[in-house]
């Protein structure tokens, strides 16, 4: 009986030994919660062709990540003013990573981006994994991250990126401040 016990005893501290070994060398686990660092990932650059990471691409600025498609009518809504934000505020840092999910070609995600005038970075994920990694309910979907890529604003939705209140919050964190925003 005492060996049955100590068998029992071994399997159960193997477990746990294996269960500890598995959360230490588990990938980084990033959240998408307001106050904690974006979670990283690699995507198509598709103005160069190459591979990014968003932390890479995001060090040092304050960035807009959206999460959008070509065949999302609010995301093309959105984007005038996406741009025209990205247009006054990017030679103080600021910069927009808009992740098309889109699983049409290159060129196709391109040529819309171009038919709107957009001049901000364009990456694309065929696979669409981007959602589930920053666990979005929809197209388009945006984080505002701080230099540092910690999330201070998501949103839900168009929105209109160019309003006086997104501006000073995005010129806030430019300048350094910590305003945590909550926002659908």
């Amino acid at each position: 009986m005492n060996k049955q016990w100590a068998l029992v005893g071994g399997i159960i501290g193997l477990l746990v030994m294996g269960a500890f070994v598995l959360v230490k060398l588990s990938p980084e686990k990033s959240g998408v919660a307001i106050g904690e660092r974006a979670p990283d990932y690699r995507l198509v650059d598709l103005q160069s062709g190459d591979s990014v990471s968003i932390r890479e691409r995001a060090r040092g600025k304050v960035s807009i990540v959206n999460i959008w498609a070509t065949w999302c009518g609010p995301c093309k809504e959105e984007m005038p003013a996406m741009q025209r934000t990205y247009a006054e505020l990017k030679d103080q840092g600021f910069q927009i990573l808009a992740i098309s999910i889109d699983e049409a070609d290159a060129k196709d995600v391109l040529d819309f981006t171009t038919e709107l005038g957009i001049t901000f970075d364009i990456l694309h994920d065929k696979s669409g994994r981007i959602q589930q990694l920053y666990q979005t309910t929809g197209v388009p979907e945006s984080f505002l991250l701080d230099r540092d890529g910690v999330i201070v604003k998501r949103v839900i939705g168009a929105h209109d990126w160019s309003s006086p209140a997104n501006k000073k919050l995005i010129e806030r964190t430019l300048g350094g401040g910590k305003a945590l925003s909550t926002a659908n």
